[in-house]
């Protein structure tokens, strides 16, 4: 039987193709069950980069916020009905509410709330290192973005929060999830 995950996925478009294609992988092994939940701004994100039809794909449920609460998913979460909550790509945006306990988006409520249980959290920050990345458009062309100093502050504070493992790179979510498979 197939290990049931809930994805979260912020409006963030660096890194989301490297995260789908990780997550496409994953899901192709039948090892995991996904449940996909986008906040508001996911949904621009993910047509801006014609990513619906390979998020159907990779989930069993697609779910689209309305409200801080709705469709319910921090129930589940919390009754273990979950292995985990991941969250990638997560925006700057969402890093700071999390780390200054603001609920206020599908996704920052799902890990408030998920963070008051044993559930594990895996939330992958875009902004973790000061300097310059570079980041794909869709139709391939390349931006270079700067990290804001507020925003890598944030991310190291995610880091020391309980309950809430940070990881690095798209690739590390295979060794997260990894630990939930039989």
């Amino acid at each position: 039987m197939a290990v049931k995950i809930v994805w979260g996925i912020t409006g963030s478009g660096d890194r989301i193709a490297e995260v789908f294609q990780v997550m496409g992988e994953l899901a192709a092994t039948g090892e995991l069950e996904i449940t996909s939940v986008l906040s508001k701004a996911a949904v621009k994100v993910v047509n801006w980069y014609k990513l619906k039809e390979k998020l159907d794909v990779i989930s069993k449920k697609v779910f689209v916020e309305e409200d801080a609460n709705t469709p319910f998913i921090v129930g589940p979460l919390q009754t273990g009905q979950f292995a985990c909550l991941l969250v990638a790509p997560a925006t700057a945006n969402t890093v700071a509410k999390v780390v200054n306990g603001i609920a206020d988006t599908i996704i920052t409520n799902a890990v408030s709330q998920t963070n008051k249980t044993s559930t594990p959290i895996y939330i992958l920050p875009v902004d973790q290192e000061k300097g310059t990345t570079v980041t794909i458009l869709p139709g391939g062309k390349k931006l270079e973005l700067a990290m804001r100093d507020v925003d890598v502050e944030n991310a190291n504070k995610l880091k020391t929060m309980v309950g809430i493992i940070t990881l690095a790179a798209p690739d590390d979510i295979k060794t997260a999830l990894s630990k939930h498979l039989r």
